[in-house]
């Protein structure tokens, strides 16, 4: 089964719910979208940041996941996102996970999450545990 059918088959049901497709996924970059429906809003329109927090999470723990061995788990030590633009319900967001280290007991990956036409909403930067 190739990695991207196996990442869709193993995502939590929180997740899940936003909507996640894997486009691209790799050890260097995970490449995904959401679509802004509206009950991720946050009742003028646009993406609730939750919602925005919660898909980059998920992107740079599955990145952690693809590059450390599979008798390891992963949890977030930090997550820091800086909100840069809205986007309206409707819109189709990329969120790209890229490593700024992969240690062995620390990843941090930097996620950028944008329209379809490469307006940027977020960049989140987060820390992940290896276990």
């Amino acid at each position: 089964m190739p990695l991207i059918d196996t990442l869709q088959d193993k995502l939590p049901d929180y997740p899940r719910a936003l909507g996640i497709l894997y486009l691209e996924a790799g050890a260097d970059r995970l490449v995904a979208e959401i679509t802004v429906r509206q009950d991720m809003s946050n009742g003028s329109n646009t993406i609730h940041g939750g919602a925005i927090m919660t898909f980059a999470d998920t992107l740079g723990a599955v990145a952690t996941i693809i590059n450390i061995p599979r008798d390891k788990h992963t949890t977030t030590l930090e997550s820091k996102t800086n909100f840069i633009g809205r986007a309206p319900v409707g819109t189709r967001l990329i969120g790209t996970a890229t490593p700024l280290h992969r240690g062995r007991t620390t990843q941090i990956w930097e996620t950028h999450i944008r329209t379809e036409d490469g307006k940027l909403i977020a960049k989140v930067t987060q820390t992940q545990l290896v276990m």
